[in-house]
This record gives structure tokens, sequence and C-alpha cells, in this order.
């Protein structure tokens, strides 16, 4: 069975940095993208980051960029978020997703994304 698991929200001051897991089983993390999104109250869920599967590259909101860092350790089967200098406006909910196209890319919308997490709540106060 596919699963994945969030864990490592929380509630931190701006400024402060977070570290994200997902843990994932059924699959090989290193066989597939994972993408982690963030969804605040009334707002659609949006893409943060993702890493391929196909040569490891990496990609980043605008937002988020130079603040937050994608990896994965394939040992455990988990890819990380880490996530720097947090803003009150980063508070959302945080999701993984692993996508099982045949390119092993990185898809540009949530709905090309075929397993989600559960999410992790990430509250940045100010």
């Amino acid at each position: 069975e596919v699963q994945l698991v969030e864990s490592g929200g929380g509630l931190v001051q701006a400024g402060g940095s977070l570290r994200l897991s997902c843990a994932a089983s059924g699959f090989t993390v290193d066989e597939h993208a994972i993408g982690w999104f963030r969804q605040a109250p009334a707002q659609e869920r949006g893409g943060v980051s993702c890493i391929s599967a196909s040569d490891g590259a990496t990609s980043y909101a605008n937002s988020v960029k130079g603040r937050f860092t994608i990896s994965s350790d394939n040992a455990k089967n988990t890819v990380y978020l880490e996530m720097n200098r947090l803003k009150p406006e980063d508070t959302a909910a945080y999701y993984c997703a692993a996508s099982f196209g045949t390119m092993k890319t990185c898809p540009p919308t949530p709905y090309q994304y075929d397993y989600w997490g559960q999410g992790t709540q990430v509250t940045v106060s100010s």
C-alpha cells in the first residue's frame, strides 16, 4: 500500500526554522517525483517545491526560493523540506505528494500527483 506521512510541523516565530519530513512506504522515493504543497484557509493548494526522480533536479516557488530546501534520503525513504527564515505568510497546512508518471519529472500541477499525505500544520507567528 502506498502511503505518505508528513511530520515536523508546529508553531514557530517569524525568522525561525522547521524541517518537515515526508516518510514514504509502498514505493521508493528515488523512483518518483515528490512534491511539497501548502494550503492556507480559503486558499487553493499551491506548489512549494519538488524533487525530480529522473535527475534529482529541484524546483521552488518564487515565494520560498532561498529560504526552503528540499532533499531526499533514499536510505530512509524520506523527503525533507527544510524551511528557514519563516514568515507569517508561510502559515498553512503542508502536504507531500508523489507522482507515478513515467517521466519521473515534477508535474506542473497538483492534479498530476497520484498519492498525498494527510498534511502537517505550520503556523508562523509574527
